[in-house]
């Protein structure tokens, strides 16, 4: 939608409130709700403010002390939210909506470094810097639930009902019973401006995947982050909930995010090499130099990048062999008991990164997934052999980190996390890690109560 669009729609009575939010460190939309003509007459030209420490607050919105962004000594200050016009979309699944994702700055002009969509513009910055553009895609797992989250939340997330009977991997019968939903999911997302090609069972009961169109990074992030907001909210409409956990139960599988990436330069894929004439009749080409240097890069410096992958500690309960998700480092074509699997051929060839779980936060990890191939071209890296067999079974293969501790450490050890996003932006990382993990550590579980109440 453009801003003409949406004055059009305003002055017909059709939209009447404007969403003016930005994501936060965990993937969420926050913000403020406007008067559409309060929007256009004033927020559009000079933007809006929301209080600092929204980068600094855990899930339940309390402020956390030690970083330096934003803190009680400093006062919590505003930092300006500065609309991105390109990502205004309409919200066809509220009343009379839309909604418009912006850029969190400081006075002076300059990005919050640590706010996500600033630490992918960096990443974006670099890749323009070099006459290139990378595309990306993602695709998104989530479980359906016949209960209401206000009844999960009554029940204290157990006796979880799945929407399916018993496990539905590209079934066509039981989906139709979520099809009312998954039909305004498909349809609803398509009219926001958020194109989607297909929507399927996936391995597990209650189980669901939506595949979105390839786009920009950016405009594919803010995509994810609409559509994951939306399909909660089209949920509750139908008397339902929906989970985007790593790992809800502990014998079902997880759910993934894997994200596709492909870069080009002047409308070719840097990835693949078109066949002369006299070879067309075999094959329309091959992957080129630069593919098996970005694919290095994947392949050597993910693991110290997977906090962008997993942020939560439920994330790493995910990375199970045998579960759908890998668990050490290899590349493939077609292969998915790997990290990395490699799919399509000339215009359509890319890399698919199986490892972020569908909690990820996708301008970390798109970040994390550019600045890794990146330096991987920049170092002459190379991919190696195509690994054939079972990734999970491989004791040699480099393993991913095991817990939210151990890719925390890896982070902020890594030399090159450091160059290419910055100090402020890992030790701030790092540090709501390390405080999601005490916070869990000083947590008493159900496992801890059910395994000791009477018997110790």
């Amino acid at each position: 939608m453009t801003v003409k669009e949406l004055s059009q729609w305003v002055r017909a009575g059709k939209i009447d409130t404007v969403l003016v939010g930005f994501p936060d460190p965990f993937g969420r939309l926050v913000g403020k709700r406007y008067r559409a003509d309060f929007f256009l007459d004033h927020v559009i030209e000079d933007g809006t403010h929301g209080c600092n420490y929204l980068l600094t607050v855990n899930m339940d919105m309390d402020p956390l002390d030690g970083f330096k962004v934003a803190n009680w000594d400093a006062g919590f200050g505003d930092f300006k939210m500065v609309p991105d016009l390109s990502s205004l979309c309409i919200l066809p699944w509220q009343t009379a909506s839309a909604l418009v994702i912006c850029d969190y700055q400081r006075d002076d002009g300059s990005y919050v470094a640590e706010a996500p969509r600033s630490v992918l513009r960096r990443q974006l910055a670099r890749v323009a810097d070099r006459g290139w553009t990378a595309f990306c895609a993602s695709e998104l797992e989530f479980y359906l639930f016949n209960q209401s989250y206000e009844a999960v939340h009554a029940g204290g997330y157990r006796d979880l009902q799945p929407s399916s009977d018993y496990r539905i991997d590209y079934h066509l019968m039981q989906p139709t019973r979520d099809e009312p939903l998954m039909r305004a999911i498909r349809n609803g997302m398509t009219e926001a401006g958020i194109p989607i090609e297909n929507s399927k069972g996936e391995w597990s009961r209650g189980q669901h995947e939506i595949n979105f169109r390839y786009a920009e990074p950016l405009a594919m992030a803010d995509r994810h982050v609409v559509f994951k907001q939306g399909v909660k909210e089209m949920a509750v409409q139908h008397g339902k909930s929906v989970s985007f956990m790593a790992k809800y139960a502990p014998n079902e599988a997880g759910n993934s995010c894997h994200i596709h990436v492909s870069l080009w330069k002047n409308g070719k894929s840097l990835f693949w090499k078109e066949a002369g004439r006299a070879a067309k009749s075999q094959r329309s080409g091959a992957p080129t130099p630069f593919f098996r240097a970005f694919l290095g890069g994947l392949m050597k410096y993910s693991p110290e990048f997977c906090l962008f992958f997993g942020p939560t500690i439920n994330s790493y309960k995910r990375y199970q062999p045998g579960s759908w998700a890998p668990t050490r480092m290899a590349w493939a074509t077609d292969n998915r008991t790997t990290g990395f699997r490699v799919v399509g051929e000339g215009k359509s060839f890319r890399i698919e990164n199986r490892m972020p779980g569908a909690d990820a936060n996708p301008y970390l990890a798109f970040a994390a997934m550019l600045a890794a191939g990146l330096a991987g071209v920049d170092e002459g890296l190379d991919c190696g052999d195509e690994y054939r067999g079972n990734a999970y079974i491989d004791p040699a293969l480099t393993r991913l980190p095991s817990s939210l501790k151990e890719a925390t450490q890896l982070l902020e050890g890594s030399r090159l996390a450091r160059t290419a996003f910055g100090d402020e932006v890992v030790d701030f990382y790092a540090h709501h890690a390390r405080l999601e993990q005490k916070s869990f550590d000083d947590a008493v579980t159900d496992w801890e109560k059910q395994r000791y109440f009477e018997r110790i």
